[in-house]
Order: C-alpha cells, then structure tokens, then sequence
C-alpha cells in the first residue's frame, strides 16, 4: 500500500495567495492612509474629555477614554497583519456609531455643547474611516484581473 504525504495547510495554494493579497493590501497607500488616521482618531477619542473641556463629565469621559482605545486597537493592525484583522472594522463601526449617540446615552446630564459637537464628529470620522477599512477588504479583482460580476468573454475556436 502505498503512503501519500499530506502537505500543511499553511502551504495550501489557495491559503498562500489569499495571504499574498493580504499584504499587498496592506502595502497600499489608501490602506496606510487608513491606518494613521485611524489611530489619531482613536487618540483623539480616548483624549478628547481633556481636549475639549468636558473632563467633569466622568460618565462620559471614561466612556471615550475606552472606545478610543478599543477603536485604536481595532484598527491598528491593519499594516502588520491585515488579514487576521481586517473584520474587525466592522466592529470599529459600532464603535464611531455609539460615539455619536454616547452624549445622549451614557449616564448622567452629560450632552453639552462641547462634548456633543467632540463626539459627533469624531464618531462621523471614525466611522467612515471604519467604513473605508472594511470596504478595503474587498479584493475588486479575481486571481484573474475580471472584476467580481463581470462577465468573462468566451471565444469560439477560430475566433480572434
């Protein structure tokens, strides 16, 4: 009886080209763009109590201090390992969404001019930068360079 030895997964063809467009992904300016702004704005988030002076506020200040942490944390990673982090976006996306309704539903009479017009639009930023981060997940192209949906042309023996 003859013995037939398996290959890993890890050296699968499918699994090496999908990690291949992973990185070439990640290696794109628009991806690094979304990354840096990102991170900032997660920064922003999680300082913006004592940026914008509503600090006295400790419901909510707690409440941006941890969702700009997590929402850093999220989408941090897209440059160094973008195919395990890439889904997490969409979780990023919850996160600019609560950002935007967090004055109005946190605890406490927190929703101030200065800590509702902060959360708006850092939550609208972060949101749409999550947005993006997804959308970027999705290869436009096959192996093939034929946009998913298109149709392929077929020739007929003898055509040119």
């Amino acid at each position: 009886m003859a013995s037939t030895h398996h290959a890993p997964i890890e050296e699968h063809p499918d699994l090496v080209e999908l990690r291949a467009r992973h990185e070439r992904a990640a290696a794109t300016p628009r991806a690094q763009m979304i990354e840096a702004l990102a991170l900032i704005t997660g920064l922003y988030l999680a300082a913006s109590p004592w940026i914008a002076g509503f600090n006295g506020f400790t419901t909510l200040a707690v409440n941006n201090l941890i969702a700009g942490i997590a929402y850093m944390l999220l989408l941090g990673g897209l440059g160094t390992s973008y195919e395990r982090t890439h889904s997490m976006a969409w979780a990023a996306v919850v996160i600019g969404i609560w950002t935007c309704v967090a004055p109005w539903v946190v605890a406490g009479d927190v929703a101030h001019t200065r800590s509702i017009i902060s959360n708006l639009i850092t939550g609208v930023i972060a949101t749409l930068l999550a947005l993006a981060a997804a959308s970027a997940a999705r290869d436009r192209t096959d192996n093939r360079g034929v946009r998913p949906g298109a149709r392929e042309r077929r020739t007929m023996p003898g055509d040119r």
